[in-house]
């Protein structure tokens, strides 16, 4: 039998275009170099990403492009795979939603189990659609202010603050494929009712690693009460249930529900009863994602597992990143503002692309990308690479590799740490680029 594994899950990237800077310098880079230093200490880890094709946004950038979803999913889907593996990011499980036909069929599954266990109850629900065209509200399709720290938001959740918001409970909402006004209709759905799992939540977020700011919103949650998630509904993008389509993130709290046990055991779990018994060999579980993440890795996928027969306390910790900007502003692939990873990767070493956005990473607060920031970082960078030899200098290496080691753990993650480390030896001693550097660069 193998030993119990520690997982690692970083957010699916949406292919409704191509992976840029900002997206490297959260999730993905930084827990590349996690695992990578995980496993330098003899850690059994599972790394775990994938596509994310469900979210509509997709479907509204083909339409923007004047292409099928199809297309725009193989050209978009194609450069985010392609930028990550120039990039060095490597991961055990890579779900393909859109191409893996027992996925779908697990996340359905996972899905009725939940219904039939009475976990989660179809009922009669208000929902939003555009009084222009009929089409139900949610994510792409509605924009307003966030009723919580008022920052623009889209429906499913806020950018500025990572509270769940819907069409109903944005302030000033309007469909962006009409610019029209949400009207309310009646639909007959399935719903988690996040607040029937208190109890167990309380306990996860008592015990599991996460940030202040990410506490401040689950403190909210406590105080005024969980919400009631639609689970799926009617729309024209996502995996089909009936005659509905199941929600993006309800889909990816059940795909790794169903998908991790399936890698686990080799098999394909049936029932939620052989989904909880693939996690049994799972030891730990930590989530990588920007703070607009933050409800779905904290709430609701807990809530989720919790439902599913899963220990939600295998969560240990969550490590967050704010935005990162680019010349002041967010880098943003609806708006076109941003510097593609594919392209900057192609033209730089990754190595160093690597290093410099560790030691930029928008842990704490945003941080901007500039070229002179990026050129100044380079240069300084490689003259350590280079440098002359001498004994001080290796001193002061062996000194701080136990300190970027450290600087690399799940339990304090912190990897500009472990950058300035190298950078303040003056010259790398062998030692050091056994261990932090290689897991920094990915080499």
């Amino acid at each position: 039998m193998r030993d119990p594994v520690t997982l690692v899950l970083s957010t699916p990237p949406t292919p409704n275009g191509p992976l840029h800077v900002g997206h490297l310098s959260g999730p993905y880079i930084a827990a590349d170099i996690a695992v990578r230093a995980a496993r330098a200490e003899g850690r059994a880890v599972v790394s775990v990403c994938g596509l994310d094709p469900h979210q509509n946004y997709v479907l509204a950038r083909a339409e923007s492009d004047g292409t099928s979803p199809e297309v725009a999913l193989d050209k978009y889907g194609s450069l985010v795979r392609d930028a990550m593996a120039v990039a060095r990011i490597d991961h055990d499980v890579f779900f393909e939603p859109d191409t893996d036909t027992a996925y779908r069929q697990g996340v359905v599954r996972v899905l009725d189990g939940l219904l039939e266990r009475g976990a989660a109850t179809v009922e009669d629900t208000t929902v939003m659609r555009c009084a222009g065209c009929g089409r139900t509200l949610h994510h792409v399709r509605v924009a307003g202010r966030c009723p919580s720290c008022g920052e623009g938001a889209s429906g499913g959740t806020c950018e500025g603050c990572g509270s769940f918001v819907t069409a109903a409970t944005l302030i000033d909402a309007r469909s962006t494929c009409c610019q029209a006004d949400p009207t309310p209709a009646q639909q007959r759905i399935p719903v988690l009712h996040l607040e029937r799992w208190r109890a167990e939540l309380t306990q996860v977020w008592a015990r599991a690693q996460v940030p202040s700011r990410v506490r401040t919103l689950l403190a909210g949650y406590l105080d005024h009460g969980l919400p009631a998630v639609p689970l799926a509904y009617e729309t024209d993008w996502g995996i089909r249930w009936g005659d509905l389509r199941v929600d993006v993130w309800a889909e990816m709290a059940f795909g790794y529900v169903y998908g991790i046990a399936r890698h686990l055991t080799g098999t394909d779990p049936t029932d939620l009863a052989a989904c909880a018994a693939g996690w049994s060999g799972v030891a730990g579980m930590w989530n990588f994602f920007g703070i607009d993440n933050a409800f779905y890795y904290t709430v609701l996928n807990p809530a989720v597992m919790t439902a599913a027969g899963l220990d939600p306390g295998l969560l240990r910790g969550v490590v967050v990143n704010e935005f990162y900007r680019l010349d002041g502003l967010k880098f943003s692939t609806s708006r076109d503002h941003a510097i593609w990873a594919h392209e900057f990767l192609a033209a730089e070493d990754p190595a160093v692309v690597r290093a410099y956005l560790s030691w930029e990473r928008p842990d704490r607060s945003s941080t901007d990308f500039t070229r002179a920031g990026y050129e100044a970082f380079k240069q300084r960078w490689t003259a350590v690479m280079n440098g002359p030899g001498s004994d001080a200098p290796r001193v002061l290496a062996e000194k701080d590799a136990d300190r970027a080691a450290q600087a690399l753990r799940l339990e304090s993650f912190d990897p500009a740490v472990a950058v300035r480390c190298v950078l303040d030896a003056h010259q790398v001693d062998p030692a050091l680029v056994a261990g932090s550097l290689a897991a920094l660069t990915g080499a």
